[in-house]
């Protein structure tokens, strides 16, 4: 057991939402800080195993809403910590996995304060689960992609399309809602078929979970459907195809 000592910091992975998908780690973490910083992607549940006792600050970071800048959250928990709190940063998901967490660890480093991290289930990991599906394929899916496809206003999504388009790839695009349409249109354009599996998937494990299958090319479409304004990822890949769909391509594969 790690120690959690006065003016210690702990990155910790919330996970998808459901407290149940919580480590045993992230839990004893939280109930032996004295000061928990959460962002607003951070589930209810999770937020409510947390003692009375334990100050609750939010610092936003959800797109689309008001929210702390990185440099005003770097500057609270120095504070903090330089105060002698027991310190958890508490971030959806895996704060490894665009979690900002290097900017959040260099200002802590640089005034001196030890952190670590506690990691937790990403996105992409527990809408597979939901959907009851793998992210990797043996034969179809060998490799695994994660992107960002959020934006500021204004700003361009500038990825590298020709290699994101693998047929032999799962790519899971984070905060994708917005960018659903430009996704399709340039994996399309980059050689991808637009009849690649997709599957959208918002409130990921939590009780509104919703999920959809559909196709690379109705995307723009099936998107708006079902996420409102809700953070949203997207799975594209032939291993996410569901289950009824790819045991009728089997089946049709062998008959005579």
């Amino acid at each position: 057991m790690d120690e959690f000592l006065p003016g210690d910091v702990w990155l910790v992975g919330a996970g998808p939402g459901d407290p149940d998908l919580l480590t045993r780690k992230a839990e004893r973490l939280l109930r032996t800080a004295s000061i928990v910083f959460y962002d607003a992607l951070v589930g209810p549940g999770v937020l409510a195993l947390i003692p009375e006792q334990v100050r609750l600050v939010p610092v936003g970071k959800r797109s689309g809403r008001h929210s702390k800048d990185q440099s005003a959250i770097n500057v609270l928990l120095v504070e903090a910590a330089l105060n002698g709190e027991r310190i958890v940063r508490l971030k959806g998901g895996d704060p490894s996995i665009f979690g900002r967490s290097t900017e959040e660890i260099g200002a802590l480093s640089a005034a001196g304060i030890r952190t670590r991290i506690c990691p937790g289930i990403t996105a992409a990991s527990a809408a597979a689960a939901s959907a009851g599906i793998s992210l990797s394929l043996r034969g179809l899916a060998r490799r695994l992609q994660f992107v960002t496809a959020h934006l500021r206003n204004g700003e361009k999504l500038a990825l590298d399309w020709a290699t994101l388009a693998d047929p032999t790839a799962t790519t899971a695009f984070y905060m994708g809602r917005g960018a659903a349409g430009e996704i399709s249109r340039q994996l399309i354009a980059a050689g991808l078929s637009g009849a690649t599996p997709v599957l959208i998937a918002c409130d990921i494990s939590l009780p509104g979970e919703r999920l959809l299958h559909t196709r690379l090319d109705l995307l723009p479409i099936a998107v708006g459907a079902v996420t409102e304004d809700k953070p949203t990822l997207l799975l594209v890949g032939e291993a996410v195809a569901s289950n009824g769909a790819r045991a009728a391509a089997t089946l049709a594969e062998h008959l005579p």
